[in-house]
């Protein structure tokens, strides 16, 4: 329920006090002036048949009808209607600068705040137009698509911050060129590009002007909005304890930022549009004034508007009612007649039949009860009746959706899923596009939350991926949703947070299973070595034994063979000495004479010491043999940056 004009029930507030407190006070008045002028003995004998009864339930009806007629001021409505409303007007893309040489103070409160208020009151200015916004700073996307929803709209500029585009510095041509493309293809509207910036542009100018090229080839026109003062000021930041500090370039330096107004004269010139700046009383009165509305409206948009139903006719008649019977209503009591009291005898009997009759009926259910179930809080039993009542008429998808909506409510979701399903797949559905993007909206949410209480992750991803998939299928029938929209959005970035879960779990049961495995290896690793250690222990003590054995064996016990075989080694092995000895000296007598000379001079050479001035010679022959040895770095980082990156 809302009220088209609240402030009628502050004026409500104070004048029926003031009614009451005047008709008590002329009540009063009136029994005073009848004791002043009648004896008290005679008034009650000329008051007769006079009932003070009524006289109060007369003001008590003045009263009502004068408190139901404030109330019909009010315009109370509940319950509404979607209705197209045809309009013309412009197709308006608005590009705010969010690099941080926004933040600098020489406009209050800060020149993305001061753009933000006159992005506002453009949006209040262009009440019949559509208005998009791209957000812009190194790179730009686009934050609204074009809509004629002044919330949504609105929304989406308070969103804005000098941290929503990850990548600083300042590219007027993406902005001008994410611009272009957010327009719809194939649409013959005017096009219209709205720039609040400061003009410092980190890009070549070239690549600037090319891109205002392209704009106005494609007949874009672009009215540039200049925001701060060509003196600039020092660029400031605070961070989270709220310490403040000034933003400096590569060389250590603090930067100043300035407005360029060259630049936006420049691009706004070339784009068939004008410059101006955001300065005095209402500079978007004059934009819209000068460059807006002179432009020819583009044909009909067609807009879906909620439109409330009034219902002040039945306070409106409450009151007629409540003035009637205060005039109808005598001030004495009449005797009834036996014939009165026989038709009234008559006229309840009828009453008491028709209410038997109708007690049957009482029992059936209706839309009407449902929907009172519904508001009242009772989603089970408006659930049970509509589920009834889509029994009887199967081909209604509105009785499914309702149903789907109630169960959703009384958080029956598996109920809710399978009614919204019944729903969409009703024929007559596709003639009702609007309630068909509820049905997917709402069952959206249902495959959401269902997905949401499920513990196990595989069926968890699929009820998801479901929601997502109904999620898209209601933005493409309706790019206004901002809801669904933002759902879609969220949903998907859940699911995102599951996979990484799941791949961050399956790596945890990779390394698991790897350091599992590794341990198990180092066992037997270790196993083997003890069985190893164990046995080369065993062969020592084996060998420690034998060793004992023949040490404590007697010199002169060892047989008569083992000292024979001794003896004979022995002569071998003097033999293999002098075969050795013979081939030596054979070998020296057989060597060239001038083989031993040479060896001896080499001998000689090597006691000698060479000068400085014979080592300088030696390097400067043989300067021509040497070869030159270059050194090439690897792994060495490609610049390709031109200039100093500027992320301001």
């Amino acid at each position: 329920m809302r009220l088209e004009h609240p402030q009628v029930l502050w004026l409500a507030a104070a004048a029926i006090p003031a009614l009451i407190g005047f008709l008590f006070w002329s009540w009063r008045v009136k029994q005073k002036l009848i004791r002043q002028f009648v004896q008290a003995r005679l008034a009650p004998s000329l008051m007769v048949g006079v009932s003070p009864a009524r006289e109060k339930i007369r003001l008590a009806l003045l009263v009502a009808a004068v408190a139901a007629i404030l109330c019909a001021l009010a315009r109370p409505q509940w319950g509404f209607a979607w209705e197209e409303a045809k309009q013309q007007g412009l197709d308006i893309m608005v590009a705010i600068d969010t690099s941080r040489s926004m933040l600098a103070r020489d406009v209050q409160p800060n020149r993305l705040e001061k753009c933000k208020l006159a992005v506002i009151d453009l949006m209040r200015l262009a009440k019949s137009d559509r208005l998009g916004l791209v957000v812009f700073a190194g790179a730009a996307f686009l934050q609204a698509p074009l809509t004629l929803d002044e919330q949504a709209f609105q929304q989406a500029v308070d969103a804005v911050t000098v941290d929503i585009v990850p990548v600083g510095g300042t590219s007027l041509s993406a902005a001008i060129r994410t611009s272009l493309e957010s327009f719809e293809k194939g649409n013959d509207n005017h096009k219209v590009l709205v720039l609040f910036t400061d003009g410092e542009d980190h890009d070549a100018d070239s690549d600037t002007m090319a891109a205002v090229k392209e704009a106005a080839e494609a007949g874009l026109r672009i009215f540039t909005i200049g925001v701060g003062t060509p003196e600039g000021e020092l660029l400031r930041v605070t961070d989270d304890q709220g310490n403040a500090s000034f933003i400096k370039d590569d060389d250590g330096n603090a930067v100043k930022s300035h407005l360029n107004q060259t630049l936006l004269q420049q691009i706004a010139t070339s784009a068939n549009g004008f410059y101006l700046p955001l300065q005095g009383a209402n500079p978007m009165e004059t934009l819209y004034a000068r460059g807006l509305a002179p432009l020819p409206k583009s044909e009909e948009s067609t807009r879906l508007t909620r439109v409330y139903q009034e219902r002040y006719h039945w306070f409106l008649g409450f009151a007629v009612i409540c003035l009637v019977l205060e005039a109808l209503l005598p001030d004495s009591a009449r005797p009834r007649s036996r014939r009165a009291r026989s038709s009234s005898a008559a006229l309840q009997t009828v009453a008491a039949g028709l209410a038997l009759l109708l007690l049957p009926l009482s029992g059936f259910g209706s839309p009407s009860s449902a929907f009172r179930n519904y508001q009242s809080g009772d989603f089970k039993g408006a659930f049970e009746e509509y589920n009834r009542l889509a029994q009887q008429k199967t081909n209604d998808y509105r009785l499914h959706y309702d149903a789907g909506t109630a169960a959703y409510k009384a958080k029956e979701l598996e109920t809710a899923q399978k009614q919204f399903n019944a729903a969409l797949n009703t024929p007559d559905i596709i003639a009702d596009p609007q309630n068909q993007q509820r049905a997917y909206y709402n069952l959206g949410n249902t495959l959401y939350h269902m997905g949401e209480s499920l513990s196990e992750p595989d069926k968890k991803k699929e009820s998801w991926q479901q929601a997502v998939e109904n999620y898209g299928r209601a933005v493409r029938l309706n790019t206004n949703d901002i809801d669904a929209r933002n759902n879609l959005a969220y949903v998907k970035q859940k699911l995102e947070e599951l996979k990484r879960q799941q791949e961050q779990q399956q790596k945890d049961k990779d390394k698991k299973d790897q350091k599992d495995q590794k341990d198990q290896k180092d066992d037997q690793q270790q196993n083997q070595q003890q069985q190893q250690q164990n046995k080369d222990q065993k062969d020592q003590q084996q060998q420690q034994q034998q060793q004992q054995q023949q040490q404590q064996q007697p010199q002169d016990q060892k047989s008569d063979q083992q000292k024979k075989d001794e003896k004979k080694a022995r002569q071998e092995q003097a033999k293999k000495d002098q075969e050795k000895k013979e081939k030596q000296a054979q070998a020296q007598e057989a060597e060239p004479k001038d083989k031993q000379d040479e060896n001896g001079a080499q001998t000689a050479a090597a006691e000698l010491r060479m000068s400085p001035e014979e080592a300088r010679q030696l390097l400067e022959a043989m300067k021509d043999d040497a070869k030159v040895l270059l050194f090439t770095p690897t792994n060495r980082p490609i610049n390709t940056q031109r200039g100093k990156f500027k992320n301001w």
